[in-house]
């Protein structure tokens, strides 16, 4: 969003047309909107801006839920917002450690300081980009005097006079064009920057959950959080927010509920077995975390090959860390040969999934082309240097 665009939607007329516009969705949405709104003599920044919004605040809704609705966004600060409910999770940490006031240093929109705000933490938020803290301080704007934001960046800010940092470095560009910063010494501010600051002060620092391992301090608690599945970021703790005796979490959230597996670090891999009645897919967080092997011994589980994430036992155990399925058969790898071995078990409805080889799930359907009333999970993986496919049925978590 351009500040001209920003200018002309934060005015009583240009914030009441926002929240009268349907749903924009479609191409064909934007074009007919567009439209009816020019002809009804609003100006192409405010058209430009209100229709924008609208298409993000319905994207928004995944991570903030109905507060999408009274919100504004770019599209770089929705890209990279917490999701509201982990946002609340990592104040809460800040909270129980005993701190009471924050200073969010590359605030983007405003979300993690929404979830320190809700809890009482007293905010000090800091963004870069002035039409992100212009978007930043109206959405934090209903929690009052317990939030300020300031548009400057973080190397040039006085945190003196709070007890903790919140740091989420820019890893996209603003504005129309945003495209992904992929070298840490380009993010705003830099990680070297960010990591030396964590040592000085309390810290959690939200980062991507691919970042390089290499990269992790030492003394620093490294918890990776997936949500509903996807693995989706990587917190570095430190000082009074990085727990005694642990320095690996994988933090497992889906839906309300929450699990946690910590470690005080790698975990070693339980050895190769043999295929079992059960295979099970370890959570993206615990992949991440390296923590399969607290998994496995969990679940009486080897690994089913050694360089290859997916667990093998014979006892019917679940876990929230995995998902499990439950192996029919040893099926052939071969598309023809698999396709007929689908069709003769009556088998329409396909769930593939793969580790270790190179193999398109969206191609292989198509070669299977399947049919039947029935339905499978594929799982398409190596064990040693062979390539196998094993048939099997999803196994509910308990």
């Amino acid at each position: 969003m351009e500040m001209a665009e920003l200018t002309a939607l934060l005015t009583p007329d240009g914030l009441r047309l926002l929240d009268e516009l349907p749903p924009v969705d479609s191409a064909a949405d934007v074009a007919r909107v567009v439209s009816r709104l020019r002809a009804a003599g609003h100006s192409p920044d405010l058209v430009s801006a209100v229709v924008g919004q609208s298409r993000l605040r319905a994207r928004a809704q995944a991570k903030f839920g109905t507060f999408a609705q009274r919100m504004l966004f770019t599209r770089a600060g929705l890209e990279q917002a917490t999701r509201l409910e982990i946002a609340a999770r990592h104040a809460g940490r800040f909270r129980d450690a005993g701190l009471t006031s924050v200073a969010d240093l590359g605030c983007g929109i405003g979300g993690d300081a929404m979830g320190l705000a809700g809890i009482g933490l007293r905010v000090e938020a800091v963004e870069a980009d002035e039409v992100t803290a212009a978007i930043a301080a109206y959405n934090l704007a209903p929690f009052g005097d317990v939030v300020s934001v300031r548009h400057a960046t973080a190397e040039a800010s006085d945190i003196s006079h709070v007890d903790s940092v919140w740091l989420d470095p820019a890893r996209r560009t603003v504005g129309h064009s945003e495209t992904s910063r992929t070298r840490p010494e380009d993010w705003s501010p830099r990680l070297d920057w960010v990591l030396d600051l964590a040592t000085r002060t309390p810290a959690g620092v939200k980062l991507g959950p691919g970042l390089d391992r290499d990269l992790i301090p030492a003394d620093v608690e490294a918890q990776w959080v997936s949500a509903d599945g996807s693995t989706i970021e990587l917190v570095l703790w430190s000082g009074a927010l990085a727990r005694a005796g642990v320095r690996r979490s994988a933090l497992v959230v889906r839906g309300d509920a929450a699990w946690e597996l910590t470690a005080a670090a790698d975990a070693e891999d339980e050895p190769r077995r043999d295929l079992g009645a059960y295979v099970h897919e370890p959570d993206g967080a615990v992949i991440r975390a390296r923590l399969i092997g607290e998994v496995a011994r969990a679940l009486e589980a080897g690994m089913l090959d050694e360089r290859i994430a997916y667990l093998t036992s014979d006892a019917p155990l679940t876990s929230p860390f995995v998902q499990s399925f439950r192996v029919r058969d040893v099926v052939p790898a071969d598309p023809k040969a698999l396709a007929k071995t689908l069709r003769d078990r009556g088998i329409g409805t396909l769930e593939i999934k793969k580790r270790g080889v190179d193999v398109d799930p969206a191609a292989l359907r198509t070669k299977l082309k399947l049919r039947g009333d029935a339905s499978a999970t594929l799982i398409l993986t190596r064990i040693g240097a062979k390539r196998v496919a094993l048939l099997a049925d999803r196994v509910a978590a308990s």
